[in-house]
């Protein structure tokens, strides 16, 4: 094939899903000349899967995306069809917004943001593989070469392809090479990454549930799921004005699997691809295919199923938790022995779909590769499932591409910052066996890494990087001051025994007062909320918003808990800063279990606390590391004096 000179940028991202769009902008908005080349502009960003974004830790990650300068929240907020806040029982390290979205229009203004964006230019075409230098340090990533010998030459390369990698559709005992959505797959690139520039590949696979005709719904069959008649958003920046009336949301609808249906499934184990052989890719344990829940969890009588639109304008009902790679005609007859579903229509067969991921452990911390400098990967590239994980590493490439260009430090953002933080460490500290997903108990500090909290936590550094502009920071900081002087107001205002206030303590079964309380005192009472309090108190300040009154109300609860969350960081703080010299031999430590040094040698831990989390090494190597590596600085030390 001929190869010609086809331009020079600054930043190549390739793949246009909700990973590459991410750090396409981020690059463009640092400043830096970024093409974003895609196999069909069509799909950019696209939700083959589930078009919902939000949920539990992934609704915070969309949060924590906003909060640094992103994409996402913004869009989901211009886009959505239903938004709901989940686990409104529970605390607020838990509490999670869930938005329904209407995916062609979500698809669209991607699309437009994108080509919108000064900077940033998007091309169609599929790249198959890379132009690298070898120099004196190692291979350096140049560019990259397209299926028509198109040389796009860069300072940085970002690899955001997706199930796109030698992606296989699976239906039965069908299979053939296909992306998502029965797209192109791209089938040279992760190929040659293995084949020429020794990376470890592996094959995992994810799938999809049947979409059916919504005209064909016996909806009066199912129970009604609305949306939050209070305003929530995914961005910062988004006013409550903006908010769509629940009533003119569209619901969800809820119904269950039952005994007939799992006879179809168990009778049709011999026709499932997942335990015939034919599916040969690791699938994801928190997101079953229901073939996989009938056999896993046998003793269940019935499995929940959502029914959900997938846009304004469209008429198909995609079936959540009702995802399979079983033949066509048991697709059928499954559904029709569902309530609700008895006369359904099916749209789209359901389908599991493999794809090549680079094993992460080859992945330093910035999400560019050991292997080649200049290269970055992100996405389910990098075994993760999930639009929200997808978008999450994005704009972490993306920003540490552009700042590699530009000679800057990296961001790294630790496991006390964000959810972000904690999946990309889980990635290259302990590698993946199955495709990632994101979940509270995963965070060790989720307290401090709550819905309402991302912009306190990040915003400073999104507009340190020049993703954040000086607008949206200073209504992050205004907000903030809002914030503080209110927990100070509540602390300062004394609330005496009066009748009325008895009165009111009783109505709320709440035990009356002996003595005067401060109102952030009382608020600490696990029966009262902040409005309960504030009724109590005189020349409250009125102009409070909702979000600023929830937010003073769990900074003032949740206190002594946020206090001794901190401690625990402070003390691991001390562990991150004792880095680790690039140049040690594991090999040479005398008292480190074998299994440790094998795991500590692939890894190459940055920090003491990367190499305690390291799967394989124990709190006693962790010891004895601590203890080598500063006998090792002292002897450079002394050699170079």
């Amino acid at each position: 094939m001929e190869t010609y000179e086809a331009g020079k940028y600054d930043v190549i991202v390739v793949g246009a899903g909700h990973a590459g769009s991410e750090a396409a902008l981020a690059s463009a908005r640092m400043g830096l000349e970024t093409l974003l080349i895609t196999l069909n502009i069509n799909m950019v960003a696209f939700m083959p899967c589930n078009p919902s974004i939000g949920g539990p830790a992934k609704g915070v990650v969309v949060r924590e995306i906003d909060a640094l300068g992103g994409e996402m929240g913004h869009n989901i907020d211009k886009t959505y069809i239903q938004m709901r806040m989940l686990n409104t029982g529970k605390g607020p390290a838990v509490r999670a917004l869930r938005a329904q979205a209407d995916k062609d229009e979500y698809a669209k203004q991607m699309r437009l943001t994108i080509e919108d964006q000064e900077h940033l230019t998007l091309r169609q075409g599929m790249v198959e593989d890379l132009v690298i230098d070898d120099t004196a340090d190692g291979k350096v990533c140049r560019g990259v070469i397209t299926q028509t010998g198109a040389i796009y030459r860069s300072d940085a390369v970002v690899l955001t392809v997706g199930t796109a990698a030698r992606g296989a559709i699976i239906m039965g005992d069908l299979k053939y090479e296909s992306g998502p959505n029965n797209s192109q797959p791209a089938k040279e690139l992760t190929k040659n990454l293995e084949e020429k520039y020794d990376f470890d590949i592996t094959r995992f696979k994810t799938g999809t549930p049947p979409r059916v005709a919504e005209s064909s719904v016996h909806f009066e069959k199912t129970d009604i799921q609305p949306g939050s008649p209070e305003p929530h958003h995914f961005s910062f920046a988004t006013p409550d004005e903006d908010y769509i009336p629940v009533e003119e949301q569209a619901p969800c609808y809820l119904t269950y699997t039952n005994s007939k249906t799992h006879e179809i499934i168990r009778n049709n184990l011999d026709r499932a691809p997942i335990f015939t052989g034919i599916v040969e890719g690791v699938g994801a344990r928190y997101c079953p295919s229901i073939e996989d829940k009938i056999v896993r969890f046998a003793d269940k009588p019935k499995h929940q199923l959502f029914l959900e639109p997938e846009g304004r304008d469209n008429r198909e009902i995609y079936l959540q938790g009702l995802s399979t790679s079983l033949p066509s005609d048991v697709q059928e007859e499954m559904i029709h022995s569902i309530a609700g579903l008895e006369d359904a229509k099916v749209i789209r067969d359901g389908y599991a779909i493999e794809y090549d991921v680079i094993k992460p452990h080859q992945l330093k911390a910035t999400l560019e590769t050991k292997q080649i400098s200049g290269l970055f990967t992100a996405g389910q590239t990098n075994g993760t499932s999930g639009y929200e994980e997808a978008a999450g590493q994005g704009i972490i490439a993306g920003i540490n591409a552009a700042r590699k260009v530009k000679g800057e430090d990296p961001v790294v953002l630790g496991r006390d910052q964000g959810y972000i933080g904690v999946m990309i460490d889980d990635l290259v500290t302990k590698g993946t066996t199955e495709p990632y997903r994101l979940l509270t108990s995963r965070a060790e500090y989720r307290l401090l890494l709550r819905h309402d909290n991302a912009d306190w936590r990040l915003s400073a550094l999104g507009h340190e990087i020049g993703l954040l502009s000086d607008e949206q920071y200073n209504l992050y900081r205004k907000n903030r001051e809002v914030v503080e002087a209110g927990i100070q107001f509540l602390k300062d205002a004394r609330i005496k025994p009066s009748d009325t206030v008895q009165d009111a303590l009783k109505a709320k079964a709440s035990a009356s007062l002996k003595d005067g309380i401060m109102g952030a005192d009382l608020l600490k009472r696990p029966e009262l909320g902040i409005d309960d309090v504030l009724e109590l108190i005189d020349d409250v300040p009125s102009d409070w918003t909702r979000q600023q009154k929830e937010e003073i109300e769990i900074q003032i609860k949740y206190e002594g808990y946020i206090a001794k969350a901190e401690k625990q960081v402070a003390r691991l703080r001390k562990m991150e800063a004792k880095e680790i010299p690039v140049d040690i031999n594991y090999d040479v430590i005398e008292g480190i279990a074998t299994e440790a040094k094998e795991r500590l040698s692939l890894i190459m831990p940055r920090t003491l606390a990367q190499a305690s989390r390291v799967s394989g090494v124990n709190p006693a190597d962790v010891s004895i590391l601590a203890v080598y590596i500063e006998s090792f600085n002292r002897e450079k030390k002394q050699a170079n004096a």
